[in-house]
């Protein structure tokens, strides 16, 4: 039965890649670039997720060593979702092609999901949450509905977008690594845009209805971002796919004259099962990165306002810590602006130096050093900034300049490995896929697995982690500190470089068999 439903989904491949192979030439740069800026809509929302949305939560009334447990739709949606979004629009018949329906779908998701969050604590106190009396149990229930929702559009959102890089690079592993850079570029932009949004205090004055008895200030600026990330992420989206079109495709027949309709889990344990050892290197390598990546990209505002500016947010904190901790994540939201600007310069790089570096695998496994020294001095400005404050009496005013400075400092270094980390895998896992057993939707999915699974451990575990060593999120950080030395020196050892200028088409032994 299940050589059976190889031999079928072999066809059904053979079908698929021959839709994408019919492209003879790459498309033109112009229509790579626009569909590639759809990136920077889904991260000016995916940037205030990251900055805002941990410290809101909080402030809804969930304690800080549970407030992880809500990152945990992003994973599992993920696991689920990509995989078979990707495997659809693999097959998808739609006259308005493959990728682009999927797509459409996702940004009308988004839409809803910000509705939901922005809107969670406004529909919690009309259906009966106390303001006085955390936690706000309705509140945080719509929001957690909101955020599922959110998660679930952003996979929907991303993986067809990848895939329709893919598709127009045609199989080229130059021009797929340049689009998947375009990509990281325009992420970098939305990075820039949601992070400088979320640390301007009065940017609901924008929106002044967004501040409301059950809203504040926090809340109505949150409202107001997400506001104008809907706006960017519905203007991007159309523009693109109307100047940038598919053909629709249509499935070749097998041979006993049928299309082929292969279980979407019996071709996702074919591809497992056809993996060889150097896509499962790519697979290992990018699971550790992920580890590392994840504590920080969680609670990077959270440590500013909580370890840096020695605030709280806990709902039964004082004014003064509530302050000092808002500050604290202002002052993140800063930082990772400075983050996103050195990461979208960056991206622009990625091909200049990894030609200088000797290779994608090489220049992969240096920045994974840089993040494991970024995250490693963490340690040393929290610890500076609690001596300022014994020193000081409590210091009610936040860190000195220096302690500010190294912070934001490491927020801007860590732009140099999160620039390679969103585009050398995803190129790298287009060019293994070249000869698969699936599409380009459904290996980006796989890969995507390498990404979800990380997420899922450290929001179940970062927490109580956290908690076993005293709370806080240093713990945490010190553990991604060894992950990614670890996935660093993994990657310069075993992980395999693809050939500088071959096509995908023809890199079938480096990847799957």
């Amino acid at each position: 039965m299940v050589s059976h439903q190889m031999e079928k989904a072999s066809n059904g491949t053979s079908a698929l890649e021959t839709q994408t192979a019919e492209l003879d030439q790459p498309a033109a740069l112009r229509k790579i670039i626009s569909v590639s800026s759809i990136a920077a809509g889904v991260q000016f929302g995916w940037a205030l997720q990251l900055s805002l949305l941990t410290p809101y939560v909080q402030l809804l009334g969930i304690q800080h060593k549970w407030a992880s447990l809500i990152w945990l739709c992003g994973p599992i949606s993920g696991m689920l979702v990509q995989p078979i979004v990707g495997y659809h629009s693999d097959r998808c018949t739609s006259r308005f092609g493959r990728r682009r329906p999927f797509i459409v779908a996702g940004a009308g998701l988004v839409t809803v999901a910000v509705f939901l969050i922005g809107y969670a604590a406004d529909l919690g106190h009309s259906m009966g949450d106390q303001l006085n009396k955390p936690p706000r149990t309705r509140a945080i229930a719509i929001f957690a509905l909101g955020f599922w929702i959110l998660d679930v559009a952003n996979n929907t959102l991303q993986g067809p977008c990848r895939a329709f890089l893919a598709d127009l690079s045609a199989g080229n592993a130059k021009k797929t690594r340049t689009a998947n850079a375009f990509f990281s570029f325009f992420m970098a932009v939305g990075n820039v845009l949601g992070y400088a949004a979320g640390s301007y205090r009065d940017l609901y004055k924008m929106v002044p209805f967004t501040m409301t008895e059950s809203c504040d200030l926090y809340c109505a600026n949150l409202k107001t971002c997400f506001f104008l990330s809907i706006t960017l992420l519905v203007l991007v989206t159309f523009v693109s796919l109307c100047y940038v079109t598919e053909k629709p495709w249509t499935p070749e027949p097998t041979t006993d004259g049928k299309a082929s309709n292969v279980p979407f889990f019996g071709e996702i344990f074919g591809a497992f099962k056809e993996l060889k050892r150097p896509m499962w290197m790519l697979l290992i390598v990018t699971a550790l990165n992920w580890i590392a990546w994840f504590p920080f990209l969680l609670f990077d505002t959270d440590w500013m306002g909580r370890e840096v500016y020695g605030g709280n947010s806990d709902a039964t904190a004082s004014a003064t810590t509530k302050k000092l901790y808002n500050d604290g994540v202002r002052a993140g939201a800063l930082g990772l602006m400075l983050n996103a600007i050195v990461l979208g310069f960056m991206s622009l790089g990625v091909e200049w130096v990894g030609r200088k570096m000797g290779g994608a695998k090489r220049l992969w496994g240096v920045v994974n050093f840089i993040l494991a020294i970024c995250l490693a001095m963490t340690v040393l400005v929290t610890k500076q900034a609690e001596n300022h404050r014994r020193d000081h009496g409590g210091a009610k005013t936040g860190p000195p300049g220096n302690v500010t400075a190294g912070a934001l400092t490491l927020f801007a270094v860590l732009g140099i490995p999160q620039a390679i980390t969103f585009s050398i895998p995803f190129a790298l896992a287009s060019i293994f896929s070249s000869n698969s057993g699936a599409g380009q939707g459904l290996s980006l999915g796989v890969l995507n697995l390498a990404i979800v699974v990380p997420q899922m451990v450290v929001s179940v575990g970062g927490g109580p982690f956290d908690e076993i060593f005293g709370g806080g999120n240093i713990p945490a950080f010190v553990l991604g500190a060894i992950a990614a030395a670890v996935s660093g020196i993994l990657a310069l050892t075993v992980l395999p470089s693809p050939p500088p200028d071959a096509p995908a088409f023809k890199t079938g032994a480096m990847g799957f068999h």
